[in-house]
């Protein structure tokens, strides 16, 4: 029934409840990430992580068959390119999340919607309109006001979120232009495999710190969220427009906001505050426009 549903929505708004699941996953895994800073080391974290979500990932995709599909040697340039892009999204992010607040840090990475769109724009020759491009601008505006430019709240931090702004939007455009052959699952499992690679190597030259069982029951618990991340992250960008899709980020916001202050007792300033408020509002407008849109369609259809 709820599939039935799912699939009887137009592409815009199955992407946009994809996004949004996918940044609701993403959000609380950085927590359960961030709640580890100081007591496992970054490299030995991400490898742990790694091998949970790579067995998980890897069981699904041999019972879905993901393992058999044939791949061109095109996709498998894209899947190379999203891999390392998810790399070091995972390593300028994390970094930041370690000494910042998630939903300082997080709000930063609220200027993807503006970059992606843009770059599709550029790449896939989307069309944008310009209510749907006005919403995007006002909503980094709002981003503007959180990161502060110039001012003492700019600090290596904002850096590395900005980096991994490049890396995801580099992820997100090799993901777009990967053949709709190419499943899902596979992409996820070779995703994941990769991270954990590449950070499994990282830690041999690190010294090995024992974990109680509350460290390994957090990493325990965010093997399947980043799985339901990865996931709906690759999905979203396969289905939809890109520059509708895309602001649907601000809604991590939101989890960032609660999560930040239920778990870690942050809250952020004033200021910050009405950036945030300003970028989901931007992102709500865009929810409401492509509804108005759909119902016009539809009474032109009758």
């Amino acid at each position: 029934m709820i599939t039935r549903l799912f699939l009887s929505l137009s592409d815009n708004t199955r992407g946009a409840l994809l996004m949004m699941a996918s940044m609701a996953a993403f959000t609380l895994n950085d927590a359960l990430m961030k709640s580890l800073a100081g007591i496992v080391p970054l490299f030995q974290l991400l490898f742990l992580r790694g091998v949970m979500a790579t067995g998980m990932t890897g069981v699904l995709a041999v019972r879905g068959g993901a393992l058999r599909a044939r791949v061109g040697a095109g996709d498998w340039a894209l899947i190379a390119v999203r891999v390392g892009a998810e790399i070091s999204a995972a390593y300028f992010f994390l970094n930041a999340l370690f000494v910042a607040p998630i939903a300082n840090v997080t709000a930063i990475l609220q200027c993807l919607p503006l970059v992606v769109t843009l770059a599709a724009a550029l790449l896939f020759r989307e069309t944008i309109g310009w209510r749907r491009l006005s919403a995007i601008l006002v909503g980094f505006v709002g981003v503007l006001l959180i990161i502060r430019p110039g001012t003492d709240g700019f600090d290596r931090s904002s850096l590395y979120v900005l980096a991994a702004v490049a890396s995801i939007t580099t992820r997100d455009l090799a993901t777009r232009r990967l053949s709709s052959a190419v499943p899902s699952m596979l992409v996820t499992f070779v995703s994941a495999a990769g991270v954990m690679l590449f950070f499994g190597v990282l830690m041999t030259g690190q010294e090995w710190v024992t974990m109680n069982v509350a460290s390994w029951s957090i990493i325990g618990m965010s093997a399947p969220v980043i799985l339901a991340a990865y996931v709906s992250s690759i999905a979203v960008m396969r289905v939809g427009e890109i520059s509708f899709v895309s602001p649907f980020r601000y809604t991590s916001l939101v989890w960032a906001l609660i999560l930040g202050w239920l778990v870690f007792g942050e809250w952020p300033d004033m200021v910050t505050l009405i950036g945030a408020v300003i970028v989901v509002g931007s992102g709500v407008f865009m929810l409401y426009r492509e509804g108005q849109i759909a119902r016009a369609a539809r009474a032109r259809v009758g």
